[in-house]
């Protein structure tokens, strides 16, 4: 299999594309289309900020942030992450957003994956990066962010990130990690 995307057989044209709410956080709408039978549907959307999730590894421990998720009304032990901002790189937004939530500046980074994420649903990139070479630093938190930096041992990180509330961005970073022989 090649990385290229694979042409549709029939290509859906889009009748109409309309946002029916912007949130400040993400946008949501819907698209009539025409489908493969002649038959049109609307297929709705929420469309979010690219996002980051770091795999920060520290000796034989990987970094990982506790934290309370209001939306899920959850604490959640996760991998640092955030969003792209305009005009980063994941790399670069891997960097900030290490650096600002657990304070930590590592002395390399690299790009381990990028894809889409809940394609039914979401129009939403994400980049699993891993980090490496870490020094402490300041941290510098959001205002709205409210977390405790922690570290488990390589060892358990994929049992770590499958307990409940299990995290799909954790779970997915430490396997793909682990899969490059990272952790």
């Amino acid at each position: 299999m090649t990385d290229a995307r694979r042409e549709p057989a029939h290509e859906w044209p889009v009748i109409e594309s309309e946002t029916e709410y912007e949130t400040g956080w993400y946008d949501g709408g819907y698209d009539l289309v025409e489908q493969p039978d002649g038959s049109t549907k609307r297929y709705y959307w929420a469309e979010l900020p690219d996002a980051v999730v770091v795999v920060a590894r520290t000796g034989d421990e990987i970094v990982m942030v506790d934290q309370y998720r209001p939306t899920i009304r959850e604490q959640c032990l996760e991998l640092p992450a955030g969003i792209v901002e305009d005009g980063e790189s994941f790399t670069d937004a891997g960097v900030r957003e290490l650096r600002e939530e657990t304070g930590f500046d590592a002395a390399g980074v690299s790009l381990l994956e990028s894809f889409d994420c809940a394609t039914g649903v979401l129009r939403h990139r994400r980049g699993i990066v891993f980090a490496e070479g870490l020094e402490p630093v300041e941290p510098d938190l959001d205002d709205n962010e409210f977390l405790s930096v922690t570290t488990v041992p390589v060892v358990d990180a994929l049992d770590v990130a499958r307990r409940e509330p299990a995290n799909d961005a954790t779970i997915e970073g430490i396997l793909l990690a682990r899969e490059e022989g990272l952790c």
